[in-house]
């Protein structure tokens, strides 16, 4: 075990347990990283720093009982009371009023981060049906990577037979990575399912 491994657990707290992604990166996937990248500072090896679950509603402009739907949907999912996103200018063509609710997302840190990336990865996406792996090429150029889900019954927290309507919504996963190649590598590292070249 690495010296900042022992340092980690020694700043958990005593009875606590840490998620089981968050121990096999700080066991294994930073190491790993570190050879792969060559990296000899272990403050260059990538990592997370946080995830941002956004779910628009354009609906709620006229209806605000799906908007409770979308806060509800997001609350179970993520385990976190989202922030309600609003519009900041008026757009006539569309009928939105600055100040309407648009959608709502929520940013996971620390923890409840890693705990959901986990039940993502391994929960989740296999129940996609005919689902054939992530695109790796929705990065933004420094190492944050952000993709979308059609709909959230794939996630168990959901009951497919309360849901009041279908709601899609995207992912975005916010590292400390300072290029594409580095942020592709830790996510990799992680278990994202990228799509092989011969299925892209």
């Amino acid at each position: 075990m690495t010296d900042s491994a022992v340092a980690t657990e020694a700043a958990a707290p005593a009875g606590k347990i840490q998620p089981r992604l968050k121990q096999k990166y700080t066991s294994e996937i930073r190491a790993q990283l570190s050879a792969d990248l060559g990296f000899t500072n272990v403050h260059r090896i990538p990592s997370l720093t946080k995830i941002v679950v956004n779910m628009g509603v354009g609906e709620a402009a006229r209806d605000g009982k799906v908007m409770d739907g979308a806060v509800s949907d997001l609350t179970k999912i993520t385990g976190q009371k989202p922030q309600v996103t609003k519009a900041r200018k008026s757009i006539a063509q569309f009928k939105l009023r600055e100040g309407q609710p648009i959608g709502a997302h929520v940013t996971l840190r620390g923890d409840r981060m890693w705990e959901f990336l986990d039940r993502l990865l391994g929960l989740a996406l296999p129940r996609i049906r005919d689902f054939r792996g992530l695109s790796d090429q929705q990065f933004d150029g420094n190492g944050n990577y952000t993709f979308g889900l059609t709909e959230q019954v794939m996630f168990h927290e959901i009951d497919q037979d309360r849901i009041d309507r279908v709601r899609g919504m995207d992912i975005t996963v916010v590292t400390t990575a300072k290029n594409n190649d580095e942020g592709r590598a830790l996510l990799k590292a992680l278990g994202f399912p990228f799509k092989s070249v011969e299925t892209k």
